[in-house]
């Protein structure tokens, strides 16, 4: 059909109506061209890497949702042994009813989950120390961090029962305290295991106030807190790479283990959705009546999920130095200059130190409190139990008594009147 209509018009010039809306025609094509060369644009980049990854053990945060659902798929499918930590217990059922559906999309039964609440270092120390207290150490290929925590512009502080901001713990202070207690389980896996460590972040680091800036009263709002919390990651990351390097091996090998940092880049995540909503029904309202620009300007969850794909997978992220930056499947540099600083890598180590500590010894104080209110009241309650069963048992030997009574009087009147029929 297009080749007749080709010559057709180079024998006879163009039809009238291609004559008359050729301009209308041109600037339609075009259009559509430019929208669907911007949409390639927007979705991102694909990864084109893949890896043969049996065998492999990993723990990823944030595992059930967005993108970090998204990547425990695509790194399940490929015959990871994933290890998601989650809020929930194991046996909750919706969480239960995930982890089957996830085995069964990908055909991988090695998928479990781990409760463990990023809001309580005393949940995280809990996980982490079961994890290392193996002989011989647990293997472990890939630890990703994508939990993420993010209040919607215009909403208030929201902080932990410890008075510790909720951003700040989730997003920095969760994985630092995780990552401190899981780094010998990190530095004994052998020379010729390829380990990784994958902090997700946000170009929103770019914009945040130096770490030493308190964000108190008018300073807080909820897109300074989120980048401030992305930059002492970073911060943090490299340190932990440089503390990672420090350490001398047994076998005098360097050290296989790396830091990378994945920008994924803005995608319809639930936290985006909430972020641009404001969480409230109103702009939810507005958010589904213009999906088509959130749909047309952001990246799905899978297309987010590619970077970190990139660098699960990359060969050559796991040779050579650590703590390099990806973004769009490939490496680039970091936009700010103290994200390398030693002083605020090791100020922002000692006070987070300190901040754990604080918290730990609150909660440990707590939850011995919590403990002897909770014998108190077992034990009012075994008191109150005994006492009722005495109390049961005084009225049942009241009652025999009673019955015991009534018995010999009935018996006695009986026999008086025998007594008097016979006389």
């Amino acid at each position: 059909m297009p080749i007749p209509f080709i010559f057709h018009i180079i024998e006879n010039g163009p039809p009238p109506w291609l004559r008359d809306n050729f301009w209308l025609i041109l600037k339609s094509i075009t259009s559509v061209v430019f929208l669907g060369l911007l949409k390639v644009y927007t979705s991102g980049a694909r990864c084109l890497v893949e890896k043969d990854m049996h065998g492999k053990v990993v723990i990823i945060t944030g595992g059930t949702t967005g993108i970090g659902a998204q990547t425990t798929l695509e790194l399940a499918a490929r015959g990871a042994q994933m290890v998601l930590l989650t809020r929930q217990p194991p046996s909750d059922p919706f969480l239960a009813d995930y982890i089957e559906d996830v085995r069964r999309q990908t055909g991988n039964q090695m998928v479990y989950a781990e409760q463990v609440n990023l809001l309580s270092p005393h949940s995280i120390r809990k996980f982490a120390t079961r994890w290392i207290d193996n002989a011989p150490p647990r293997r472990l290929d890939l630890v990703i961090l994508c939990a993420s925590e993010l209040t919607p512009p215009g909403k208030g502080l929201v902080e932990t029962k410890e008075g510790v901001e909720a951003t700040w713990m989730v997003n920095f202070l969760a994985n630092f305290h995780l990552l401190g207690i899981l780094s010998p389980a990190i530095r004994a896996q052998p020379f010729d295991r390829d380990v990784r460590i994958i902090f997700t972040t946000c170009s929103s680091y770019i914009g945040s106030p130096p770490l030493e800036t308190v964000l108190d009263g008018k300073k807080w709002s909820a897109g300074k807190a989120y980048a401030r919390s992305k930059l002492a990651l970073m911060v943090f990351g490299q340190s932990f790479q440089k503390h990672l390097d420090a350490f001398k091996r047994p076998d005098s090998l360097p050290m296989n283990a790396r830091v990378v940092f994945v920008d994924p880049g803005y995608s319809r995540t639930p936290s985006m959705r909430q972020w641009l909503t404001r969480g409230s029904l109103w702009g939810l309202a507005l958010y589904l009546l213009g999906y088509l620009f959130p749909w047309f300007l952001l990246k799905s969850p899978n297309r987010g999920a590619q970077s970190i794909l990139y660098a699960s997978m990359e060969p050559s992220l796991g040779r050579g130095p650590g703590g390099k930056m990806v973004k769009e499947c490939m490496e680039v540099d970091f936009a700010r200059k103290d994200i390398n600083d030693d002083a605020v890598g090791k100020k922002l180590w000692e006070d987070s130190d300190k901040l754990i500590e604080k918290i730990e010894k609150e909660q440990a104080i707590q939850r011995a409190k919590d403990k002897k209110v909770a014998e108190k009241e077992a034990q009012e309650q075994k008191e109150a139990e005994q006492a009722a069963e005495i109390e049961s048992l005084v009225d049942t030997i009241k009652k025999g008594r009673q019955k015991e009574t009534e018995n010999q009087q009935s018996s006695s009147i009986k026999a008086r009147k025998k007594s008097k029929k016979a006389t």
